[in-house]
């Protein structure tokens, strides 16, 4: 008779739940300094050796950064490093300027079926949608249609959007407390209809990459679902493997 062997953890990734608990919780906020590793091994009763591997795999998943003779900081969205973590569009010229983003509307709505599955929310419980455009340069290059559960995002509106000077990851992390950990994404080439056609500037029938993604914050908990229109005349997809 056979048994299912109990599943093992091992110690340094029972730290690292921890310290995930901890952040989730708020103990410490993006871009503040966490506790040494020395003070670490303490309050969890372990040896530094053990910490130092909860937080390099922590680093290395972009939760926290290490900041040579400084420490180790909770990850920020408003961390100018941060900006390409999760826009992955490059120009071919190799000039990585930062995009200008440009709020076209904002609305209260109803989660329909496809919203609620994709945010783990109720049908019919309230969600807001996001228009935007981002531009680099002058040029237009991304058309964005942002969903988000509304009880999360309690007061965000177009003048919020037009107002705020920065990414819209960083707002929703300094006006919101949340902070994105993880994003899964779909891709796949689409026409352009005319909608699309017009805010890109490109002509009706242009190959265009459609980018669906669903963000996680802590706690692998969906909290943005977006879907996404890229022209890629002057611009290419870069995916790191490793």
């Amino acid at each position: 008779m056979s048994h299912d062997a109990p599943t093992f953890s091992p110690l340094y990734r029972q730290i690292k739940a921890l310290i995930l608990q901890a952040l989730e919780a708020g103990e410490w906020r993006p871009g503040q300094a966490i506790p040494s590793e020395q003070e670490l091994a303490s309050r969890f009763n372990v040896s530094q050796g053990t910490v130092r591997k909860a937080i390099d795999e922590m680093a290395a998943d972009n939760l926290l950064v290490r900041k040579q003779g400084k420490g180790t900081y909770v990850a920020s969205h408003n961390d100018p490093r941060a900006m390409f973590r999760f826009l992955r569009l490059v120009p071919m010229d190799g000039n990585l300027s930062h995009p200008q983003s440009v709020p076209l509307d904002c609305w209260r709505a109803k989660a329909g079926q496809e919203a609620s599955r994709m945010l783990g929310i109720e049908p019919g419980a309230p969600i807001i949608i996001i228009r935007r455009l981002l531009r680099f340069g002058a040029k237009p290059v991304v058309i964005d249609e942002i969903y988000l559960p509304g009880d999360l995002f309690q007061g965000l509106n177009l003048e919020v959007l037009q107002d705020w000077n920065g990414s819209l990851y960083s707002l929703f992390e300094t006006r919101f407390g949340m902070r994105m950990i993880r994003a899964q994404e779909r891709i796949r080439a689409v026409a352009a209809d005319r909608s699309a056609a017009e805010v890109l500037k490109v002509a009706e029938g242009t190959s265009l990459l459609s980018v669906e993604r669903v963000t996680y914050t802590y706690g692998d908990k969906p909290v943005e679902w977006r879907r996404g229109l890229y022209s890629t005349a002057e611009h290419f997809y870069l995916n790191e493997l490793n």
